[in-house]
């Protein structure tokens, strides 16, 4: 499916000709970095530009900071930015964002959970325990749990260094939390259980950075995003994964206001969002795709590897809640590091 994909780019750069390497458009597009932007160029970027002629110059990490900055002081560069849910909504009520246009995105097979009027999914993925194999002689560890018990799965735990949905979850789930009585965050409870392994933890802040903590062995388990365990597989490193209390979360294309190009950054929402695009994308990184179109399109084979096989085990990460009270538990998260 992979090969198929890249000679369905290939021949659609070649229909695109000349034009492309002359088109006066473009559009920068920010993401996280590593096999997950390589698949959004691969998927999107690069079919979009023979199709269009329109040119997508890749640029990154995402930084929050810096797509605030830029807004506020007008001189905006970027024109698509991969941002978390929950920072898309927080976004979008400061006035950080363009509304969406419906009349060229169209909206009707996307996943209602995955659009907004100022934000449209990139692909919805999985918080899940993942683990070096060769770390842990002692065996397979199978839920959060795991994470908190250092005697029967010693060494480094790697967790996302960021105040946003997943950290404090999974350490209420570990602590014996039902998944329906999450929210609101106890905060206390899930600080207290966090302390408990403070010591043993390596944060980190990207997917890249994250895949290199775990193939390298310099932690044994963690938190990691599903696509990027799925990238280690089919690389051959000896990496597992438990679904187990799989936390579910989201990623959005957003738009900056005041971006240069955003009647192109539109069209490429509407492009990257299609059935097409969407399952292309899914078949390179075993994220969901947020299209309903695009499960027709998938290779049967995938779905053992999609966060949508396994929705027994899956916990909604609540990210409106996220967008009102994240930056209060973020001072919180902060101060809780500085410890």
């Amino acid at each position: 499916m992979k090969t198929k994909l890249k000679n369905v780019v290939i021949a659609a750069l070649c229909t695109a000709g000349v034009a492309n390497v002359y088109a006066q458009e473009s559009i920068n597009f920010v993401s996280w970095g590593g096999s997950t932007q390589d698949a959004q160029t691969e998927a999107w970027a690069l079919p979009f530009t023979g199709e269009t002629g329109i040119k997508v110059i890749q640029d990154g990490p995402t930084d929050y900071g810096k797509l605030k900055a830029m807004v506020e002081s007008g001189n905006v560069q970027w024109d698509i930015v991969d941002v978390e849910a929950d920072f898309a909504y927080r976004a979008a009520a400061e006035g950080l964002l363009e509304p969406l246009d419906f009349s060229v995105i169209d909206k009707s097979n996307i996943d209602p959970r995955f659009v907004s009027d100022y934000g449209i999914g990139s692909f919805y993925f999985s918080f899940v325990l993942a683990y070096n194999k060769s770390k842990l002689p002692s065996g397979e560890p199978q839920n959060w749990n795991a994470l908190f018990d250092t005697k029967t799965y010693p060494g480094k735990r790697a967790l996302y260094k960021w105040p946003s949905p997943g950290v404090l979850e999974l350490a209420l789930l570990a602590d014996g939390v039902p998944a329906a009585n999450l929210y609101p965050l106890d905060l206390e409870r899930a600080f207290k259980k966090l302390d408990t392994i403070k010591k043993d933890i390596v944060w980190w802040g990207g997917g890249a950075q994250s895949q290199q903590l775990l193939a390298s062995g310099e932690v044994a388990l963690g938190q990691f995003w599903n696509g990027r365990i799925f990238s280690l597989q089919a690389d051959g490193l000896p990496v597992g994964i438990s679904w187990k209390q799989n936390l579910v979360m989201s990623d959005f294309l957003v738009i900056p206001k005041g971006a240069k190009n955003k009647g192109a950054a539109m069209k490429f929402l509407a492009y990257s969002s299609s059935a097409q695009g969407q399952a292309d994308f899914a078949t390179i990184t075993a994220y969901s795709p947020i299209n309903t179109g695009s499960e027709e399109l998938l290779d049967e084979g995938l779905a053992a590897y999609l966060p949508t096989n396994y929705t027994n085990d899956q916990v909604s990460l609540d990210y409106r809640y996220w967008a009102e009270n994240g930056p209060e538990i973020a001072q919180r998260w902060n101060n809780w590091l500085l410890k």
